[in-house]
């Protein structure tokens, strides 16, 4: 880890914004960390990402609702994600979903209505099974069967993936070179905080490339909130919820000071306060079901306060201008390890 941190400070080429977007002016260089104010001529589209999946398949309730028992629980995703097409339409804003194989392969219409109405598909495994529960060999069966499905489903590639619960951490660097071996351009997993239950702590917080023994990925980590040396998690899903707007927006004018896009994340059921409740511990309670109701107002603030695309439209941008360059260590592994 110590190495990851060296090459994190050393190597390095400066990520500049992207071109210009829909008439929109973007800032040029990134400035110093917290410092400085972009023009109010200068525009950063960032990442708005969805992570779709129903409400009963979060990893907070994998000892409460058994994947056996997914069929017999009422399928919500339709409307809520009716209502999140109605939001990014109306502030022309484009997105990203990061998208279970599981729901892909039972809702292909949804998926269908996604893609007309001008976002990304990516994949975001198949059944929320995080990285640090699977060998090798069932996260490339995974992440292939997914990108299989999306791809005949939307007709398009799917070029991106997220861990269910930024489950890529330390130790678990070889799903990067899976990623690749399989075909994915980019990753949005490294969340770069310390907390229980995930996080990369030593990942950059900007976009960047990866320098894999399997090649070169994307990588397009969370938004984090620059404080007193720290990086906070800001980035959307109950950070947006529980934690004052304030938090979102500042992360995000941070990363517009230093010229480069955010990336937002929010799940379809947080804007439903009327889904069916799970009998879980009083902490879960608070994580999952708090501030439901304000959810669909603040995304509402959000997309009229800053511009959002699809993280295909910066790659699309970015090609042939590298960003900044990392190198992870290396773990060694073979795909029959259990």
């Amino acid at each position: 880890m110590a190495s990851a941190r060296r090459s994190a400070a050393g190597i390095r080429r400066p990520w500049r914004a992207p071109p210009p977007h829909r008439g929109l002016r973007t800032t040029g260089r990134a400035g110093q960390s917290g410092t400085g104010v972009a023009p109010l001529s200068a525009v950063i589209a960032h990442h708005f990402t969805i992570d779709l999946e129903e409400y009963f398949q979060v990893s907070a309730f994998e000892s409460h609702v058994a994947r056996s028992e997914w069929e017999r629980f009422e399928c919500r995703l339709p409307g809520q994600v009716t209502l999140l097409l109605e939001l990014l339409a109306r502030h022309e804003a484009r997105a990203t979903f990061f998208v279970l194989g599981w729901v892909a392969e039972r809702q292909a219409g949804l998926i269908r209505a996604i893609v007309r109405a001008g976002h990304e598909v990516a994949s975001h495994g198949w059944d929320h099974a995080r990285v640090t529960r699977q060998t090798p060999h069932q996260f490339r069966h995974s992440i292939r069967r997914t990108k299989d499905v999306l791809e005949e489903i939307s007709g398009a590639p799917v070029l991106g993936f997220r861990a269910p619960s930024f489950s890529i951490v330390p130790g678990r660097e070889w799903a990067l070179d899976i990623l690749i071996e399989e075909g994915y351009r980019y990753d949005s997993s490294l969340f770069p905080v310390r907390r229980t239950g995930y996080g990369y702590p030593s990942g950059l917080p900007d976009p960047h490339w990866l320098e894999r023994p399997a090649g070169r990925l994307t990588e397009i980590p969370p938004t984090t909130l620059q404080w007193c040396g720290l990086h906070l998690p800001a980035a959307g899903g109950a950070y947006f919820r529980l934690l004052p707007y304030g938090v979102v927006r500042a992360a995000l004018r941070q990363c517009e000071r230093r010229g480069v896009p955010g990336t937002f994340y929010i799940h379809p059921w947080e804007l439903d306060p009327a889904q069916p409740r799970v009998d879980v511990s009083w902490l879960t309670r608070i994580r999952h079901y708090g501030g439901l109701r304000r959810t669909a107002r603040r995304i509402e603030r959000l997309l009229t306060e800053f511009r959002f695309i699809a993280v295909r439209d910066t790659l699309t941008a970015r090609s042939g201008a590298p960003p900044c360059v990392t190198r992870l260590p290396w773990s060694s592994f073979s795909e029959t390890t259990s």
